[in-house]
Parts: C-alpha cells; structure tokens; sequence
C-alpha cells in the first residue's frame, strides 16, 4: 500500500486532548505528518523533523481505519491527500 491519509475523531471528555486527529502513513503503517485539532480550537502539526508538547507523530505503526475504529472511543476513516494538505495547510497558519 502507498501513502494514505486517515481523520480520527477521539471521543472522550479530556480538556487538553485532541478530539480529531489527521495523519499521512506511509506504506510500513508509520505516521510521516499529522495533524491534531483541539476543544479551544488551536490546531498543531508534526512531522519527521518538528513536534509540539502536544503533538508528535506515533513511533509505532498505527491499525487501519477498522482497527482503529474498532476501540470504542475512536471514529476513523480514510481520507482524501486533499483532506489532509487543507488541514496541514490551517495548522500551519495557527
């Protein structure tokens, strides 16, 4: 599988966590950007070479959007290279 792109929407009751999550995987399952989008509305990005305290990317392969989905607590699904490049592109205005 080549790069694809996936939106996690966390449901939870957690003031500092994100509720939505978008990341670019590679084809081994590995998050190469993501985005991460807040309750106040502050949006931040990581990638290979920049994180925030809050955001970085996961050092593990992360599941496919069923597998994800799956836990109860998280919606996921695929999403466009579209989808993701108009997130990054906000985050990186915030």
């Amino acid at each position: 599988m080549a790069t694809w792109y996936l939106r996690v929407e966390w449901h939870h009751d957690f003031p500092e966590e994100p509720l939505e999550l978008y990341s670019e995987v590679d084809a081994a399952g590995y998050e190469k950007r993501k985005v991460q989008v807040f309750r106040d509305g502050r949006v931040e990005r990581a990638d290979e070479e920049t994180e925030t305290a809050m955001t970085g990317l996961s050092e593990v392969p992360i599941g496919s959007p069923e597998e994800i989905s799956s836990e109860g607590e998280f919606s996921a699904s695929a999403i466009t290279r579209e989808e993701f490049e108009r997130m990054w592109s906000q985050a990186g205005r915030a």
